[in-house]
């Protein structure tokens, strides 16, 4: 089922400024909130679905690429809220500046204490987003290609498995916040007794504590390595385009939420065709001979070399178009065409036969051109700047 519009699940228009859009999102997810939609599951939905939104549009790479290419431009960047690949906590946790570090309202001031699921959401780290550069020729473009990165970055501990904690031991429960991962100020005001919830200063809100740490992470639960990534990149991509792949970037903490991995890529020069969108061109240089009298001649394309052509006759910057023979729209819309534009090879020296040829040729008619001829010409050379 195909998914709403991002600008639309929120209501606002493509042109919403940042501050705008963090509004918008903020009411949505006051609104349909879990505590104060208990059970209804039609509001857990849309409250995923505005999550979702808002993780594309308050990111400024990842709304470029949703207006230029659509959902298919942040495939994974959005995180599949509503498809269930996040839970509530993950949103809860990824928005921290929305929901006040936690899942309750606490942070929307005004709507008590209480939390999704009765319970307060523990802190969970997030990794790092990582960005690498890929070289791709014409040829690789025009089929699209299967690319094996060696990505250095933070992986899981493989000793303690990401937890942190020695083989053998385990974190221990906080005594500060009992696990629960916050703690509870309460202070007089104007208003009267006023409580808030921040993170636990003692635990940094994970609700356990690590006692003997892991030494080869030294605690952290990652360390720095690389790992071999496998990336699809279709048919089409554009210098513009950039691959998301979720969760590839650098790990997380104690098993928290990996970062995400961004996939530039660069079109590499080709020696003989020239890249203008989805079509191809090619210079081909003719000799005066070939022309005159026309001829056969070999094209290269991104599939290999086609015979073309020549009609006698042939003038200076005609352009020929092989169909189908550029480069597929990355949105599966057609294919390019091939453009061979003609240019024709003058001597710089000449025999002295030859130069009595050409001599002879002068007062030939048949090699200065009408008056029709000259005016198609002006005509052309007019339209250039039109």
């Amino acid at each position: 089922m195909a998914k709403r519009d991002y600008y639309e699940v929120l209501g606002v228009d493509k042109n919403a400024s940042d501050d705008d859009i963090k509004k918008a999102y903020k009411k949505l997810a006051i609104q349909y909130h879990p505590d104060r939609n208990p059970g209804d599951k039609q509001a857990e939905e849309k409250f995923k679905e505005a999550a979702e939104a808002y993780s594309v549009l308050s990111d400024k790479e990842k709304r470029a690429r949703y207006d230029q290419f659509g959902p298919e431009g942040v495939d994974g960047a959005g995180g599949g809220f509503s498809g269930g690949g996040f839970s509530m906590d993950d949103i809860f946790s990824m928005f921290g500046d929305i929901f006040g570090g936690h899942g309750g309202f606490g942070g929307f001031s005004g709507f008590g204490g209480s939390s999704y699921g009765g319970r307060q959401a523990q802190h969970v780290y997030r990794g790092s987003d990582l960005r690498v550069k890929v070289k791709m020729n014409l040829q690789e473009i025009a089929k699209g290609t299967e690319k094996k990165l060696k990505v250095k970055k933070y992986v899981c501990c493989p000793d303690c498995n990401g937890t942190g904690a020695e083989k053998g031991s385990s974190s221990e429960t906080c005594s500060e916040c009992k696990g629960s991962g916050y703690v509870v100020r309460t202070r007089q005001s104007m208003f009267g007794m006023m409580q808030t919830q921040t993170a636990c200063p003692k635990c940094g809100g994970e609700g356990k504590i690590i006692k003997n740490k892991c030494r080869k992470c030294g605690g952290e639960g990652v360390v720095y390595g690389e790992e071999i990534i496998t990336a699809k990149i279709p048919a089409g991509a554009t210098s513009e385009y950039q691959l998301t792949m979720s969760g590839k970037g650098n790990a997380a903490k104690h098993n928290g939420v990996p970062g995400d991995l961004y996939i530039q890529i660069v079109e590499e020069e080709d020696k003989n065709l020239v890249r203008d969108g989805n079509d191809l061109v090619y210079n081909l240089m003719i000799s005066v001979p070939t022309a005159v009298l026309g001829g056969q001649v070999d094209i290269p394309t991104v599939t290999g070399k086609v015979r073309m052509t020549i009609d006698p006759g042939t003038q200076p910057g005609k352009v020929m178009r092989l169909r189908g023979k550029g480069l597929p729209s990355i949105n599966g819309y057609g294919t390019g065409d091939l453009l061979v534009r003609i240019t024709i090879y003058v001597p710089e020296t000449l025999s002295r036969e030859e130069k009595a040829a050409f001599e002879k040729m002068e007062t030939s008619d048949n090699f200065h051109p009408s008056e029709s001829t000259r005016q198609n010409f002006i005509r052309k050379f007019k339209n250039l700047f039109e």
